[in-house]
């Protein structure tokens, strides 16, 4: 099989999240477990640190990548979803995943998941962790998929534990509450291993101290801390300040662990994490005259932190890109975005995308204003053709929609 053609195989033949939605959901370890055993537990063979959170978890990954990377680590990075290539999933300093591997990896293995009837997100940290360990990593940067318990990733025993925050996303699966969604989330803290916590939220905190003092896990919360100093990042968005403090945070314990991170490590690190690692849709501006802005920010909470950010902007008239994932309760997220501005609707080209005629209807008789169009493209388009100069674009509500004009 081609690269093209394993990939996808894998899209096709076994539940994909990104594109099915609940049906791709496993709710126990097992075939993992399973997995790891037939690769002979390549997860024991790199150090890791293990991310989980509602939001900022991919930043946060990113930063801790590229500090690592500075300071003269072999970095494994692995992320989820992808924007454009598979690839970006699996990383090593910035450096995605060769086709062959993939290729040979699902090759050599097909008869296995195929018996076991391993999902796509199964098999994918499968591969990662196998890729990880024959190309001896120094560390491994690990973002959760969902939730955290009995996600994937969660059979490695990292160096510490990282939970950004907790928001009320992916609640069919995770819980309603955002208590609930804690306990999930914080499966990650294992039995002596410290964990940061990147936010402190009332009905949260109470919840991961408790798992912390039964697993006997030193725990911190990184708002908490006194931080002398702001980095400065190419990650731009005031809500990346968060993300930076976790981040300093989980440094400390690295560094308290024997990890040697120099203070030109941290700053080069924070400033070249675009660079560094290959990040992109986190508040990312396409072009100038109009301005026109990208953000994968898709919850409410996220949405809260980049309409906020978009507030800040100087413009004489706003256009809104916008589509959004058929799991999605819009009604939580009508609250949140400006109606003085033009919306243009679309559906993210992947079967869950919602429909765009629908999301215009809701939006409309919650006093909103815009049209919709057969994609995504369309819709950026008709945006420019309308906007002035002085004018601004905003493209977002889904990762998937941001995905396709990259």
């Amino acid at each position: 099989m081609t690269y093209q053609d394993t990939v996808n195989w894998m899209f096709n033949q076994l539940p994909m999240y990104q594109n099915q939605g609940k049906t791709a959901y496993k709710a126990n370890l097992d075939n993992t477990l399973q997995l790891i055993e037939h690769l002979h537990h390549p997860e024991n063979n790199f150090k890791s640190i293990h991310v989980a959170g509602t939001n900022g978890k991919g930043s946060t990954s990113h930063m801790l990548a590229s500090i690592l990377q500075e300071a003269g680590y072999k970095v494994g990075l692995y992320t989820s979803p992808h924007l454009k290539d598979f690839r970006e999933r699996i990383k090593i300093n910035g450096k995605e995943v060769s086709e062959a591997f993939v290729v040979d990896f699902i090759q050599k293995h097909k008869a296995f998941f195929e018996t076991h009837s391993l999902s796509f997100f199964e098999m994918t940290v499968g591969m990662a962790f196998d890729y990880f360990s024959k190309e001896k990593v120094d560390i491994a940067v690990v973002e959760v998929g969902m939730g955290g318990r009995l996600d994937s990733t969660n059979v490695i025993t990292s160096e510490v534990s990282v939970i950004t925050n907790i928001g009320l996303d992916h609640t069919q699966f995770l819980g309603n509450t955002l208590g609930a969604i804690a306990f999930e989330k914080g499966g990650i803290i294992k039995s002596n291993v410290p964990v940061v916590i990147g936010e402190t939220q009332p009905e949260t905190e109470a919840i991961f101290i408790e798992i912390a003092k039964e697993r006997h896990a030193n725990i911190q919360f990184a708002d908490q801390q006194e931080v002398e100093k702001d980095y400065q990042s190419d990650l731009k968005g005031d809500y990346q300040i968060k993300n930076r403090k976790t981040v300093l945070s989980t440094i400390e314990v690295l560094q308290q662990r024997g990890f040697e991170i120099s203070e030109e490590s941290l700053v080069e690190g924070f400033k070249n994490v675009i660079k560094n690692t290959g990040l992109h849709g986190r508040w990312e501006v396409l072009q100038e005259q109009p301005k026109v802005i990208c953000d994968t920010g898709h919850n409410k909470e996220g949405l809260q932190y980049a309409m906020a950010q978009l507030a800040k902007e100087q413009y004489e008239h706003l256009h809104m890109v916008f589509g959004v994932v058929n799991d999605k309760d819009v009604s939580t997220i009508l609250p949140l975005l400006p109606k003085v501005a033009t919306y243009y609707f679309c559906k993210p080209n992947i079967p869950r995308g919602f429909d765009a005629n629908d999301l215009k209807n809701i939006f409309i008789s919650n006093g909103f204003f815009g049209e919709s169009y057969n994609s995504v493209e369309q819709a950026l388009s008709a945006a420019k053709q309308h906007a002035t100069k002085l004018d601004v674009i905003y493209v977002g509500g889904s990762t998937f929609v941001v995905a396709e004009i990259i």
